[in-house]
């Protein structure tokens, strides 16, 4: 068996239905994965799972708004009456309603970056670790950034966020690595979304953010989706309570941003 193969799991992706979810599911399917594709939009997510059968592979669909509890626990409910179990958790969606020093924040801004970025992938957790634990396997991945590692003026609130990711998947690796369950984070650096367009639409921008990082390009939605296989598969089975950082390099460069 192959260590990057995940024939038999089944992995559920919040923010499934474009950037980094969408690749994330694509991969994960054609490694194996019975996926379900889950964010608030469900024609968005139709279109996943169709272009996944599409190739042979398996999928379902779920509307899912993270901040809801209760759609959560929807989201775990519908999963498990359909395949059985929940062998991977990607926490991937994510907001950033404000951009700017974080002492201009409005109240609800903050909260709805708390209850998405933070909040949503803890009670997600939550509902997923016990039926992980009664067959002694799991891995939970949650999808940070760089921003939680560095400083920044211009997305400080969303970097205490991913930080707080990153803390959330060390303290839920010391919990629950005695039932064989893995939990990590993936901290990507600027990557080709739309999510962070206003980053690298501009030419003039990207080629100055480009010259500045070691592997001289901005990543791919791929260039996470590959990391995430292997923390799901075999080959990351003596892995959990990390930061794996995919940057291009950026964070290692003296200039990099």
């Amino acid at each position: 068996m192959s260590l990057f193969d995940l024939a038999g799991q089944v992995a559920v992706v919040t923010g499934g239905s474009k950037g980094i979810g969408r690749a994330i599911c694509e991969r994960m399917a054609e490694a194996g994965a019975r996926v379900v594709v889950s964010s608030r939009k469900i024609d968005a997510c139709e279109e996943v799972v169709a272009g996944i059968k599409a190739k042979g592979g398996e999928a379902m669909a779920v509307a899912c708004n993270v901040t809801h509890i209760d759609q959560l626990q929807h989201l775990v409910d519908e999963s498990i009456k359909a395949y059985g179990k929940i062998d991977c958790l990607v926490g991937n969606a994510a907001v950033n309603p404000h951009y700017g020093p974080m002492t201009t924040i409005e109240e609800s801004a903050f909260e709805k970056i708390m209850n998405c970025n933070i909040r949503a992938n803890l009670w997600l957790s939550r509902m997923v670790l016990p039926q992980m634990a009664e067959r002694k396997e799991g891995s939970i991945i949650l999808i940070s950034s760089i921003a939680g590692i560095k400083g920044t003026d211009d997305i400080g609130v969303y970097g205490i966020s991913k930080a707080a990711d990153m803390a959330m998947a060390r303290n839920l690796a010391v919990r629950w690595g005695e039932h064989n369950i893995r939990v990590n984070t993936i901290a990507p650096g600027l990557i080709r979304t739309d999510f962070a367009k206003a980053l690298w639409e501009d030419p003039e921008k990207l080629a100055s953010v480009e010259a500045q990082y070691p592997l001289r390009r901005i990543g791919e939605p791929d260039d996470i989706a590959g990391v995430a296989i292997l923390l799901a598969a075999d080959a990351g089975r003596y892995i959990t309570g990390q930061t794996i950082v995919v940057d291009g390099g950026s964070t290692i460069a003296v200039n990099g941003i």
